[in-house]
């Protein structure tokens, strides 16, 4: 718990008092990656880059770039590291030679040191207590909202589970079956199909006429394909789950398996990669039945036609 609080109160430091410094600096090219720490050590070695490092009672060690740094009773030492912006609260970090700080250094009760051939293009100040707490309180209101539209999504795609569960019950199961007795050639058909279909919707988008069609499958058909993977999977996840704690698998609509996969699968996403992979087993499974389904559509069209042209031949 008290790890928690401690991380709480690391974000809503950085959404008080990060955020609006981030606004205020020049536009940092960024890479979508946030990094919060916690009682342990960090190391951002040179060559590497972040949008956002929190440390919270910790040591980090820093050489890359960083967009914002946000240090909470602990210390950053930046040696050749570069960071648009600084803050510090309770805490100390040492800007080191060949170190460039392109926006602002602020602190709150915190010290910061600089070492011959660092660089601060912006100003170095002081924030007085009113400032931090009204920034500090901003920062606070805004977590319950987080956590609401958290858990907000979060429902939302339950429930979107338990309808594909009550209204395409067959078709899921088809796509478990796939995945479970044939996962190679699944896996493979989500990979090709992940590079293929973008690329095609690329070369629509290209084109004139098929611009439209193009920039609906790349922003919206592909998304929604994608979302609707990601809940097979967990309905497949669900389903193996359900199996071994009962001994067999839910006999008519996997609804147990569809909210039960959703939260396992949202909570092991947390681990690199594990989202990603079980999308595309979803996405393979669903384009290997959509195959195998024209497939077999087609097929009584050639029997047919085979069997008109026998007689002729004879």
């Amino acid at each position: 718990m008290h790890r928690l609080l401690a991380m709480m109160a690391a974000i809503a430091l950085f959404l008080g008092l990060g955020a609006p410094a981030v606004l205020a600096a020049e536009p940092f090219s960024g890479t979508d990656r946030v990094l919060v720490s916690v009682n342990g050590p960090v190391d951002v070695p040179a060559g590497d880059q972040l949008d956002t490092l929190v440390v919270v009672r910790g040591n980090a060690t820093i050489s890359g770039t960083v967009g914002t740094i946000v240090v909470v009773d602990g210390t950053a030492t930046l040696t050749g590291a570069t960071t648009e912006t600084l803050v510090v609260v309770s805490g100390t970090a040492d800007l080191g030679a060949g170190t460039t700080v392109t926006g602002d250094v602020r602190t709150l009760d915190g010290v910061v040191t600089s070492q011959p051939g660092a660089v601060v293009q912006g100003s170095v100040r002081a924030m007085d207590a009113g400032a931090a707490a009204f920034f500090a309180a901003f920062g606070v209101l805004l977590i319950p909202a987080l956590i609401l539209l958290f858990l907000g999504f979060g429902l939302a795609t339950v429930a979107a589970a338990l309808l594909v569960a009550a209204f395409a019950a067959r078709q899921v199961r088809g796509a478990e079956a796939l995945i479970r007795h044939e996962p190679g050639p699944v896996l493979l058909a989500g990979v090709l199909g992940s590079i293929a279909l973008p690329v095609l919707a690329i070369v629509l988008i290209a084109t004139v006429v098929g611009a439209p069609i193009g920039f609906a499958m790349l922003f919206v058909a592909l998304p929604a394909i994608a979302f609707l993977a990601w809940i097979v999977a967990a309905i497949w996840i669900g389903d193996w789950l359900v199996a071994r704690m009962r001994g067999a698998a839910e006999p008519d609509r996997p609804y147990l398996a569809a909210a039960l996969g959703v939260i396992v699968l949202a909570v092991a996403g947390i681990i690199p990669f594990v989202t990603t992979i079980a999308t595309l087993f979803g996405f393979g499974a669903l384009l290997l039945a959509a195959w195998r389904m024209l497939r077999r559509e087609s097929s009584p069209a050639g029997s047919v036609s085979a069997g008109l042209a026998a007689p002729v031949a004879g």
